[in-house]
């Protein structure tokens, strides 16, 4: 996503990731995880800049807006600027790249991403939007139909560079999911539309469509799955001269009304929207010694854009985040690792 002037986180292959920042700030914390809470629920176990203004095989290693494990245990991070790293799983240092493109051999500016359980990609460009499955080596397999009112005026009603910003797949891999950044309009502002496709044999077809309500002046910028099936958002935005605000909350659809034949979101009655409960405040993070390139709330922050859940013991996830540094001087490519512990779900749901 590129950055507005008001726009409002390993498997058990990545255990031994707390080599993912050798400051010595981190390093110390990491030992000491009582003394990282960023809230009850959530503690930070460290970040990393290696990676920020590199190359490889002469492609800008950075604009990271998704991340998502792949089957060998790698890390799949995507650019919104058409390229697909394979990072190390402990090191995060890139060991490939795949260019992507559209039908007419276009960029894309990609923006969500899962690695499907046969190992395709499937990755969001928010300029239609659109969500396409590629094979590993960026080959066009297929592409996923899209409701005409969450197409970019004057096709539809979403705005332009606010669409397709998250994409996840929930645990079974029958349901995918992709979130809009921001409202349509003639829905309330805030008010964010989550589509969803279902497998239906080699294919993924329209689903169930639900609304997500988003604090004031932030936008949802990334979405992951947990392994109950409940929504890990994130949200995020920035001002200028102040910085980025960086939401994490969970969510649960379980009992949201189906808003896909609902033209306008307004609050209104018989609409149940998705709930979410708040894990963190990322500038509540204590700040591990980073330095930022720009007013901060807390100099940890930069522009937040991808999360992947990394592990799982339990209710107790382990999480890896990546800030989109837009290819600026005043940004930082930043990995951070999470824990968080999740809630248990409401009674009923």
């Amino acid at each position: 996503m590129r950055l507005r002037t008001v726009i409002a986180t390993l498997t058990a292959t990545l255990a031994a990731a707390t080599a993912l920042s050798t400051t010595p700030a981190v390093a110390q914390a990491a030992k000491s995880p009582q003394h990282n809470a960023c809230s009850p629920l959530v503690s930070i176990e460290g970040y990393s800049d290696a990676l920020d203004k590199t190359t490889y095989r002469d492609t800008f290693v950075g604009n990271f807006s998704a991340l998502a494990v792949d089957r060998d245990g790698s890390i799949a991070a995507l650019s919104d600027r058409s390229s697909l790293f394979s990072l190390d799983a402990k090191t995060l240092r890139p060991g490939g790249v795949v260019p992507l493109a559209d039908e007419t051999g276009a960029a894309l500016d990609s923006e969500g991403l899962v690695v499907d359980r046969d190992g395709t990609r499937l990755v969001t460009s928010e300029t239609e939007p659109s969500v396409r499955r590629y094979s590993r080596d960026g080959r066009i397999l297929d592409r996923l139909p899209v409701p005409a009112d969450l197409r970019v005026a004057p096709a539809g009603r979403a705005v332009s560079n606010g669409t397709f910003e998250g994409l996840t797949l929930l645990p079974g891999g029958r349901t995918l999911v992709a979130s809009m950044e921001y409202a349509l309009a003639g829905d309330d502002a805030g008010l964010v539309r989550f589509q969803t496709w279902r497998r239906h044999g080699d294919r993924f077809v329209l689903g169930a469509q639900y609304a997500y309500r988003a604090d004031d002046g932030l936008g949802v910028s990334e979405i992951t799955a947990t392994p109950d099936g409940r929504l890990l958002v994130l949200e995020r935005g920035f001002t200028a001269g102040v910085g980025n605000t960086v939401h994490l909350y969970l969510a649960d659809p379980a009992r949201a009304t189906d808003t896909g034949r609902v033209t306008n979101l307004t609050g209104q009655p018989g609409v149940r929207l998705i709930g979410k409960t708040r894990l963190a405040d990322i500038a509540l993070c204590p700040s591990l010694g980073a330095t930022a390139k720009q007013p901060q709330p807390n100099p940890l922050l930069d522009n937040i854009e991808g999360m992947a859940v990394t592990g799982a013991h339990g209710d107790r996830l382990r999480l890896l985040l990546v800030s989109d540094d837009n290819q600026g001087a005043t940004q930082v490519t930043r990995f951070y690792r999470f824990t968080a512990e999740l809630p248990a779900r409401a009674h009923g749901k």
